[in-house]
Parts: structure tokens; sequence; C-alpha cells
């Protein structure tokens, strides 16, 4: 018997203890991130379990995993959490408005635009509080399916996104970043090729910008062996600033740090690729408060159409023209409205 721990917000409480054990794979550092000490996680885990009638966790020394009713239990945690998020939200909007927290998991190559859409929607929305996780498109999935994050900025067109909605923010192009007085100097663009006999500092392989990259090359008649490999755009541009390597990167980290000096910003050409950034949210209703204004922002404040004009004018501040930038803005606030309105 539970006695007077039983209650709806008790089971939502050792609900939350339950999915730290399955963050963290361990009592100790799930009872720490719930800010208990771990006999109160450890026992309400238990009470959960009497409560359903199953063993939920494999016991030994040491955490083992979960046996499967547990993983079935899980599923089902997540989901009840999200939607206790959700409701507090959308009850929030008959009083002060929308409150509560989201979360948005952003690939690091979108980190430079995710203010142009957060900056407009706190301001639509005072009370609810950003959190925005650097992640790989993969982690944005899974982190969707699993109701760690409420919307997520990822590629909409390349590699394929399951159950979510999406609205398109803007199209990524690639540069070559090199060092001005290298082999490439007084150039105007360069080819994949071309690029593929450089010493390449690139993204790890599991971020999709990496694959981007290693598919276009292909397509060149190229494989690259990168002499370095970073998940961090900044690295990337400290690397080829200060080192003998050149970079592949898109045009919102030039946007963000137009070459100067020392460094040179070449469009990539031959194959001339591009591929849509935007932003997801799981498609289910009732949906997410904070993940549909998110995406009503992005269209009412025509968010789309600011970052191709702040981009475009960077780059050409900087000497770097692409026109090309032009007629997908106007393609991608097309796709933003028909998928909000599906």
């Amino acid at each position: 018997m539970i006695g007077n721990d039983s209650g709806p917000s008790a089971v939502i409480r050792k609900f939350g203890y339950l999915l730290s054990l399955a963050r963290e794979r361990h009592f100790g550092r799930a009872a720490a991130a719930c800010h208990v000490s771990q006999p109160t996680l450890s026992n309400a885990i238990r009470q959960l379990e009497q409560t359903l009638g199953v063993a939920i966790v494999l016991r030994g020394r040491v955490f083992q995993g979960f046996t499967p009713e547990g993983d079935k239990v899980i599923a089902y945690a997540r989901r009840i959490l999200a939607d206790c998020a959700g409701l507090r939200q959308e009850l929030g909007t008959s009083g002060q408005g929308l409150t509560g927290t989201i979360r948005i998991g952003v690939i690091p190559t979108a980190l430079p635009a995710v203010t142009h859409l957060v900056t407009p929607f706190t301001r639509r929305h005072p009370h609810v509080r950003a959190q925005i996780i650097s992640c790989s498109s993969r982690d944005i999935q899974r982190g969707l399916d699993e109701f760690t994050i409420d919307a997520g900025i990822t590629y909409l067109d390349n590699e394929p996104l399951i159950n979510v909605r999406m609205a398109a923010l803007y199209s990524e192009r690639y540069f070559l970043l090199t060092q001005r007085s290298g082999p490439f100097a007084g150039r105007s663009s360069v080819s994949w090729a071309e690029a593929a006999e450089a010493p390449l500092c690139l993204l790890t392989p599991d971020m999709q910008n990496r694959r981007i990259a290693e598919a276009a090359f292909r397509m060149a008649d190229r494989t690259v062996h990168p002499a370095l490999e970073t998940n961090s755009m900044m690295n990337l541009y400290t690397m080829v600033r200060y080192g003998p390597w050149s970079s592949v990167v898109p045009s919102q980290l030039v946007a963000l740090l137009p070459p100067g000096e020392d460094v040179l910003a070449l469009p990539l050409i031959g194959p001339d690729i591009a591929h849509v950034v935007g932003l997801v949210y799981a498609d289910r209703s009732p949906a997410i408060p904070g993940a549909q204004a998110l995406a009503k922002t992005l269209v009412e404040d025509d968010v789309p159409r600011h970052i191709a004009d702040i981009t475009r004018n960077v780059l050409q501040q900087a000497g770097i023209d692409s026109p090309a930038l032009l007629p997908y803005r106007f393609r991608m606030i097309a796709r933003a409205h028909q998928s909000l309105n599906e």
C-alpha cells in the first residue's frame, strides 16, 4: 500500500523520478538531478511498481536497465508529463498569457539564426522561458519522440523527419572558409573538387552538415579525410583563422562572423547545393502550446524574410554576392504558411 502518497500529483512526481533515471542510467545521479536523496528516488520508483503491479527496473548491485514493462511505462510517462506541461501552458493563456518553459533543440549550424525567431517569440510571450539546446538532427528527432524537447530547428529536406509538423526558416548554402593568403586568394568561388584538396577541418560525422558536405564531395567525385573534426561551429572558425586549415561552413556562420583581413569565404559550386532549415515540432493533438506559438510567430512576424534580408545584406557588405538567397526566401515563406495551415 502507498497510503497518502498515491494521488495524481504524487504519481506525476514519481514519473519525473523515473524519467530522470532513464536519462542518467544511475540512481545517484538521477536523485541529484531531481534534488532528492537516493533512497527517496528509489522508494518512489518501488511505490510506482507496486501501483502498476509490474517490475520497472532491473535491480542488482548497480543499475542494470529496465524491464520490457518498464520501457512501456517510460514511454507513457514521457507522454503524460508532456501533456501536463502543455496543459499548464494552455491554462496560463487564460490569465497572464502563455507561461512555462519551451525547450528548443537546434542544430549547431542554425544557432546563429535562432535569435531571429526566439526574440519576437519572447516579445509576444514574456512569461515563457526559452531553453536553447545545441544538438544533432538525430537528437532533435529523438527528443521530439521522447518529449524531452518541445520544438527543434533542423534540416527539413535532406534526411527524413517522422511525425512532425514543419515550417521553413531559411535556405542554407555553403562556403569554403579559408586563409586569405592561401591557394584560393583572388578567387570569387571554388569547386567542391578543388576544396577537397585543401587540409580540412569539418564537423563530426554525427552532424548532418558533415553528411551534406560529404555527399557534395561525392557528387564532385571526391572523398575527403579531414585533418580535424569538431562539433563546434565556433571552433571551425577559429581553426581556419588561426591554423592552416579550411572548412565547409553554412551561410549563417559567414553572416555571423564575416570574413576579415585573414579569412576568405568562397561560395562552393559544382555542384551548387542548398538545403532548407526550419522549425519542427511533434505532429500530435493537442499540439504543445509553446511549439504552436513559436510556429505562429515564425509566420506572422515574417521571420524567413527577416533572416534572408539580414544574411544577404551582411554577405554583400563583406563583398560576397549571393543572389540565390532571394528566390528561396519567397518559396520558404509559402512553405511555412502551407505547413501551419495543414
